[in-house]
């Protein structure tokens, strides 16, 4: 009985030591803990082991099929509007019955508004998402569409100065920008000083802009960007991948610069859209061309990656400058329209972290900067020869985009 005993219990060690002696021999072995099939696991290098199989989870996962991305973006970029007074506190003498000369000016002419006014520079929340196809060799297509929405800076001036300081005659509580040339339309309610009617003649200050209650200005941006391409595999080896990349882009710059002037009736303390006067200065640049690029992807394990990307452009830059001036009312308006060409170089890179948490999805963390050379401006955004709208626009040598990223894919 004993000998019976002593012989099963040999069976079975010599059966769970061939068990494990197979297992360790076994690919799968080299999987490890939520790796996959094809991970290379915590036994890598293992005297004896086989070499992992690949493709480690780089890129898009599978051999072929199409995927969808979507991606958090928060963006800043260089500040391109240019430093111009707006306004100054006091008023002109439209008519000189109260200096005797005809345009002089009441008032200290301390600066009441300026386009540096906006304060500090925020960051720009927006969206990329992007679709494509994997072909079996590896090749991807790649479709994205990235996008910040407008987002606006606002600055303001009242009759209202710094502590109430001011001469004696509260001229300084108008406000004043020097545009001439306007028609007269623009010239404001009559009643603006208090002094009309009361031996004075009418329209002691004539203008909207001369003698203006408030005075506001707005600066909004906006960026988009869309890319067609196609990402080539070109060398691998059993921890990392380097790709190729080409295709067409277009990089769509949009500022906008409003101002906003209103003059009141100082009796009624009221005023009506024939008293608001709107200027607008939009610049749209649309920037299109071809990029190529690199891109080289690093396993660090555990379903966990890191990759570079670097891509050139060279892109022509078809601008839009577009002024107006324009009553409330919509009653009268003028404005001016110019277009231009040029050529703007673009250099851009990324850096992220990836994770492969299961067959099919990819999360990512990353930090991405663009940069564009020779876009153009608005150096002086406002041209205040009403018949002659001319703002001064400039080139911006350097143009910087930059910011973080965080989002997921999923791949069919």
């Amino acid at each position: 009985m004993k000998t019976r005993l002593r012989r099963t219990f040999a069976v079975l060690l010599a059966t769970l030591a061939a068990a494990t002696y197979g297992r360790a021999q076994s690919p799968d072995f080299l999987q490890g803990p939520g790796l996959g099939a094809g991970g290379l696991g915590d036994s890598a290098g293992l005297p004896g082991a086989p070499s992992p199989n690949l493709p480690l989870p780089l890129g898009n996962p599978g051999s072929q099929g199409f995927f969808a991305y979507t991606d958090l973006v928060y963006l800043t970029q260089t500040w391109t509007l240019g430093n111009q007074t707006v306004a100054v506190r006091g008023f002109r003498d439209s008519t000189g019955f109260l200096t005797g000369r005809p345009g002089g000016f009441i008032g200290s002419g301390t600066e009441a508004l300026n386009t540096n006014d906006f304060g500090r520079r925020s960051y720009l929340p927006g969206y990329n998402i992007g679709i494509g196809f994997k072909s079996e060799d590896g090749t991807s297509y790649i479709a994205k569409f990235l996008r910040t929405p407008r987002y606006s800076y606002v600055a303001g001036a009242s009759l209202v100065p710094r502590n109430f300081e001011g001469p004696n005659n509260l001229a300084d509580t108008f406000l004043y920008s020097p545009v001439f040339n306007f028609s007269p339309q623009f010239s404001g309610t009559a009643n603006r000083t208090g002094l009309e009617g009361n031996g004075a003649p009418p329209q002691l200050l004539y203008g909207i802009w001369n003698g203006a209650g408030t005075m506001t200005i707005q600066y909004t941006q906006e960026f988009t960007d869309v890319d067609l391409g196609v990402r080539v595999p070109v060398f691998e080896t059993p921890y990392s991948k380097v790709y190729g990349l080409a295709g067409a882009r277009m990089d769509w710059f949009f500022e906008r610069f409003k101002w906003r002037a209103q003059a009141f009736n100082t009796i009624s303390g009221q005023s009506d859209p024939t008293d608001v006067a709107f200027y607008t200065n939009t610049l749209s640049q649309r920037l299109y061309g071809p990029y190529i690029g690199a891109s080289h992807e690093i396993y660090l394990g555990r379903n966990f990656s890191l990759s570079t990307d670097m891509t050139g452009a060279l892109l022509a830059n078809f601008t839009k400058q577009r002024a107006k001036y324009k009553l409330a009312s919509d009653d009268a308006q003028q404005k001016r329209s110019l277009n231009d060409l040029d050529f703007s170089p673009s250099v851009g890179g990324n850096f992220n972290l990836w994770w492969y948490p299961t067959a099919g999805i990819q999360v990512r963390v990353g930090y991405q900067v663009n940069t564009w050379f020779n876009t153009h401006n608005m150096q002086q955004p406002i041209g205040f020869d009403f018949s002659n709208i001319d703002p001064v626009y400039g080139k911006q040598t350097f143009r910087l985009m930059h910011g973080l990223n965080v989002g997921f894919g999923l791949f069919f």
